[in-house]
């Protein structure tokens, strides 16, 4: 049986993410051809801590608290690690630069996805600063759209408030369809960028109006992709 890459997922932000994660690698793993087996850890962050450092803007307290967790994957055995939360790459070039171990960027394969779609005007969902940045300025071929106005803010209310308790209510839902479906329709997107990771729990067996795609799930096909490739030498 052949081992894959072991994967180290800091995880916690949040919770239902983290989850999503785990439970859809599994499912990548089980589908994979050929006899591998997959190694993955997690590590908890607190969610409150990149919250309050977000709404700060502190991205070295951020990079020092995934650096400690960073260290304890690499100690577990971990050859790479990935952040799951898009919120939490806020902080990524730094933590890029003292992790001991490489990081599956959510943001880098992401506009890839969208292009190999046809999509190059799209709408963002998220958290305020994911939203109000186009994803950190990540990409560079794709035009990025965000709700106007107050629509942001409640976006971002509703999301965050997804993102801690892992559930969504109507009126929840309902905040976050008619804002995706407001910029298809009226600001020329042509899909909707779920650009949080814990967006699912709204999404989930709702037809919510317009295409969309979950930047969550591009992240873990990229994740399993990595684990899986060269599996004698164990490199990204």
């Amino acid at each position: 049986m052949e081992v894959s890459m072991h994967i180290g997922l800091i995880g916690g932000i949040g919770p239902a993410a983290t989850e999503f994660y785990y439970r859809n690698l599994v499912k990548a793993d089980q589908a994979s051809d050929g006899d591998s087996r997959m190694e993955l850890t997690i590590c908890h962050a607190q969610a409150s801590d990149l919250i309050r450092n977000i709404q700060a803007g502190d991205v070295d307290a951020q990079v020092r608290i995934f650096e400690v967790l960073a260290n304890r994957l690499s100690a577990a055995g971990a050859e790479a690690l990935a952040v799951t939360s898009i919120a939490g790459h806020f902080c990524i070039s730094k933590l890029e630069k003292v992790s001991p171990i490489p990081i599956i960027n959510a943001l880098s394969g992401l506009e890839s996805a969208l292009i190999q779609n046809g999509y190059t005007r799209v709408g963002v969902l998220g958290n305020k600063v994911v939203m109000e940045t186009r994803l950190f300025d990540s990409f560079r071929e794709t035009e990025i759209i965000v709700p106007p106005g107050d629509s942001l803010n409640k976006v971002h209310e509703a999301y965050m408030s997804i993102a801690v308790s892992g559930a969504a209510n109507e009126d929840q839902r309902e905040t976050i369809f008619q804002a995706g479906k407001k910029m298809c329709d009226e600001q020329g997107a042509q899909a909707v960028v779920l650009a949080g990771t814990d967006l699912f729990v709204a999404f989930n067996g709702y037809e919510c109006g317009f295409k969309y795609v979950d930047s969550a799930l591009v992240h873990i096909d990229a994740i399993h992709r990595a684990s899986m490739e060269n599996l004698d030498n164990k490199s990204l």
